[in-house]
């Protein structure tokens, strides 16, 4: 099937309005949220002429006070006397900050106090805490990439301010948002038993909303934005964003991009961007041929969707990033489509197809479409969005078949694919690493002392090698296209049951009875009973039994 490059550009943008508008991406009916409640007590950081100024402004509020922390600006004797008139009311406090954190209708600042710590809202207006803040100073007090709801700031930026002193009139009373990330414990490869392993989600919230406490990933849904990168970044699928949910996503792209197809016989580019600058850039004069898909933002569309969106029939996926993207997800963005180019070179595909484009590039499209306008266009693929590994895996042997069907490997560090060696000569088959294993990619033989791995569902967590006893556990971290080798089950190591030397029934492997005999068999508690090491459980008692009635007298020993 070949791409008709003649076909009308007003149809080709009519198919595509068509579709969009009867084509939505399911959402739960009732999706869960969380509530922010505030009554309107503003607490204004920064210099206190420019403090006081704003907080002159927001005398509608239930409470303002002033933290001035920084010189005034203006020593000009009008400027001064301007000051001096506005909000008589408000008091200013000038005690040194040391702490902020919260939301909004939660936030605790914390400032010093004749060497101690305490509450300034407490101070101020006899409250546990401020409904919202707004900082006027040089550099932000809070620290993150992504402010909390309800934290301004706006330093000395006029039209900042303007904005802010618009928008928190309307933040009193009761507000919802989603909780934009679900969290599955079972799956997560964090922490298992004590043993520590996988933190990818920990590096890449750009809102500090995530944190590992007691050894277990949780997310503080009223800090979260909604970035999607912790989604993004998890191997198992223990985080997954629900707003939509990553099969939705798939749902919907598989849906446009095969009725695009159908209807028009041209292969379509989606491009991604998010919901906000993103989608102020994305008009209708976009070349019909390209598909919107407005995100949250657009971290929230991660490897899956871009490798399964391409087997399904897209020619192209652009990303549109614009400087409102965190540096976090900068850092993110630009290792996952390092990792999706890398794997379409070595499947014979064009790294091109997968593309983060600046709005430059946005306003000058054709130059970039010209080049993929002319790419023989394959069949689509027709797996459905299932999880997370499956489906990249499902696109890769799709694109894959298409072009050079390697069956080959690919090193790459730091990535969550790969497989485990073991030291077959070392391994005592004690099992550890099946029980720790939060994908099952590892399992024992069941009747037979056997260690067994599926590479296609190990996300190189380390948990296994952690929680070795004998340390003959190791990583390859790489991706392999031979589909069948990738996802039949492989024998790392097998041995031959030890048999109890008392009734015949296997109960350990033999390395395991040469290890035990070798670390206590000299033990005073086996002296001259050595052999009941080679008993099972049931026949040790037994014999122990047997030797106190042989020889009563050791029971007063």
């Amino acid at each position: 099937m070949n791409e008709n490059s003649n076909e009308p550009k007003g149809e080709l943008k009519l198919v595509r309005q068509q579709i969009l508008a009867r084509t939505q991406i399911l959402q739960n009916l009732i999706p869960p949220t969380v509530s922010y409640q505030t009554q309107g007590h503003v607490l204004v950081i920064g210099p206190e002429d420019l403090a006081r100024l704003a907080a002159d402004k927001l005398q509608q509020m239930a409470s303002c006070s002033i933290l001035a922390n920084e010189a005034i600006t203006n020593q000009d004797e009008a400027h001064l006397q301007k000051v001096v008139e506005a909000a008589p009311d408000v008091e200013s406090y000038y005690s040194h900050l040391l702490s902020i954190k919260g939301f909004l209708g939660q936030f605790q600042v914390v400032v010093d106090v004749d060497g101690g710590a305490a509450e300034l809202s407490t101070l101020a207006i006899r409250k546990p805490h401020f409904d919202l803040i707004l900082d006027l100073s040089q550099s932000p007090c809070l620290n993150l990439e992504m402010l909390p709801p309800g934290y301004f700031y706006v330093g000395q930026d006029q039209q900042k301010l303007a904005d802010a002193l618009a928008q928190i009139p309307d933040l009193v009373g009761e507000f919802e948002k989603p909780r934009y990330i679900k969290v599955n414990a079972d799956v997560c490869a964090h922490n298992r038993n004590g043993i520590e392993a996988c933190s990818r989600c920990l590096n890449f919230c750009p809102a500090d909303a995530i944190s590992s406490i007691e050894q277990k990933i949780e997310i503080d849904p009223y800090l979260c934005h909604g970035a999607g990168s912790c989604s993004n970044a998890c191997p198992t699928g223990a985080l997954s964003y629900d707003a939509p949910t990553p099969a939705a996503l798939g749902q919907y792209l598989k849906k446009i991009i095969s009725t695009f197809r159908a209807q028009t016989n041209v292969a379509p580019v989606v491009l991604f961007h998010d919901e906000n600058l993103g989608a102020e850039l994305v008009t209708d004069a976009l070349a019909g041929d390209i598909i919107p898909v407005a995100l949250e933002e657009i971290t929230v569309a991660s490897t899956e969707h871009w490798l399964s969106s391409l087997a399904w029939g897209a020619r192209q996926v652009l990303i549109l990033n614009t400087p409102a993207t965190p540096p976090t997800l900068n850092q993110m963005l630009a290792g996952e489509t390092l990792l999706v180019s890398r794997i379409l070179e070595e499947i014979g595909q064009p790294q091109q197809r997968l593309n983060v484009i600046s709005p430059h590039e946005l306003a000058g499209i054709d130059s970039l479409l010209s080049v993929s306008r002319d790419w023989p266009v394959f069949s689509g693929a027709e797996f459905a969005p299932s999880s997370k590994r499956a489906t990249i895996y499902a696109a890769i042997d799709h694109l894959n078949q298409q072009v050079a069907n390697v069956d080959n490997t690919m090193l790459m560090n730091n990535i969550p694919y790969g497989k485990v060696n073991v030291n077959a000569e070392s391994c005592t088959l004690c099992m550890s690493c099946v029980a720790i294993c939060p994908t099952q990619a590892l399992q024992d033989g069941g009747d037979l002392p056997a260690l067994k791995f599926v590479e296609q569902d190990c996300v190189q967590c380390g948990l296994c090698a952690n929680a070795c006893p004998e340390t003959v556990i190791s990583l390859t971290a790489q991706v392999n296209f031979d589909a069948q080798a990738r996802q039949q089950q492989q024998i790392l190591h097998e041995e031959q049951p030890f048999e109890c030397i008392e009734c015949g029934e296997p109960f350990a492997t033999k390395s395991m009875v040469e290890k035990m005999l070798g670390m206590v068999g000299s033990h005073s508690a086996f002296d001259a009973n050595s052999e009941r090491l080679k008993m099972c459980g049931d026949c040790r008692v037994k014999d122990m039994f047997a030797d106190i009635l042989d020889n009563p007298e050791k029971q007063l020993d």
